[in-house]
């Protein structure tokens, strides 16, 4: 395993980071994997050398952390492993149990650390912009977090270029702590985030830790099975709508597959990894072989040549995965 800086932050993660919104309770969604099954997974990543785990409050309502912070308890030391989490979804239905106003923020921190059984984050994300609330009051909000010590460091996840921008240079201008981190909607079928978003992350020296490196499974050949996530997801219906152009990608990601004798997933997954300025995707896994062929798609080095073919197909699409 390699571990790099994330950005410009001095902090080292593994090239691979375990997503961990499958793990929690089923009650949650259908697909979810009760901590009894979800334990395995983790200690296949650590034992793979990934020290990068990311939940996020709103998964399973709590329990995701819940099953993470136990299992990185029995399983590793503390200051060895990277822990995110993420803060703005819905926890309840209530008028203040959503959104990134300081009252929020505030409170959910506290209540993530309690779940994960730790004093502190690695890196606490922003789980999408709140055009509700001020960004003044965000940022100074984020910026209490870190300098209580509850968080290491800051992380946003997909918004708009302009937004991620205006928060930045507010942070700066005020001297609070900034974010090091963009987690975003990025694969061979979304690719929107190359116009601006991944441009604006290489020149500021901000990591990049893509979500959906697969697009759900699409690049995996795992829709085309139709599992029970796959057949329940409705973002992912919204997001990848079969054009043609999908079809064509989907099938030179199979082709240089077989070409390779690998699996489609690690073909799909070495592309992300060696795109210029991603720092560490984030993979979900419910099979052992999901993470075998994520650990082995990143090492897999593709030839210039097979870049152009899985490239050559995409056509631009609607901004999708910032709602």
């Amino acid at each position: 395993m390699q571990y790099v800086r994330l950005g410009s932050a001095g902090m080292k993660v593994s090239k691979l980071c375990l997503g961990c919104m499958s793990y929690g309770s089923p009650a949650w969604r259908d697909w979810v994997l009760d901590e009894g099954a979800s334990r395995p997974f983790i200690k296949q990543a650590l034992d793979g050398g990934i020290n990068f785990f990311d939940t996020a409050d709103m998964y399973s309502l709590g329990a995701s952390e819940e099953v993470l912070g136990r299992a990185l308890l029995d399983y590793a030391p503390r200051d060895e492993v990277v822990i995110a989490t993420k803060v703005n979804y819905p926890m309840s239905d209530k008028p203040n149990a959503s959104g990134l106003s300081r009252k929020h923020i505030l409170a959910s921190i506290d209540a993530s650390l309690k779940r994960l059984g730790t004093d502190h984050v690695d890196l606490y994300v922003i789980h999408r912009f709140d055009p509700q609330t001020p960004i003044e009051e965000t940022i100074e909000a984020l910026d209490i977090v870190v300098r209580s010590g509850r968080a290491r460091y800051l992380g946003a996840s997909s918004m708009h270029s302009w937004q991620f921008m205006r928060m930045l240079a507010l942070q700066e201008q005020h001297g609070l702590a900034t974010f090091v981190s963009m987690q975003n909607h990025y694969n061979l079928i979304y690719r929107e985030e190359e116009r601006e978003m991944l441009p604006l992350c290489r020149e500021l020296g901000i990591a990049v830790t893509p979500w959906s490196p697969l697009a759900r499974g699409l690049l995996a050949g795992s829709r085309q099975t139709g599992t029970l996530r796959a057949t329940t997801d409705q973002p992912a219906h919204q997001w990848y709508d079969q054009q043609a152009d999908e079809a064509a990608i989907i099938a030179a990601v199979e082709g240089i597959a077989a070409e390779r004798g690998v699996p489609a997933a690690q073909v799909a997954m070495a592309w992300v990894a060696s795109r210029e300025g991603v720092t560490s995707p984030i993979i979900g896994a419910t099979k052992p072989r999901h993470l075998q062929d994520a650990l082995a798609g990143i090492e897999l080095v593709l030839t210039a040549q097979e870049v152009v073919r899985l490239e050559q197909p995409y056509r631009p699409r609607p901004v999708a995965g910032h709602e």
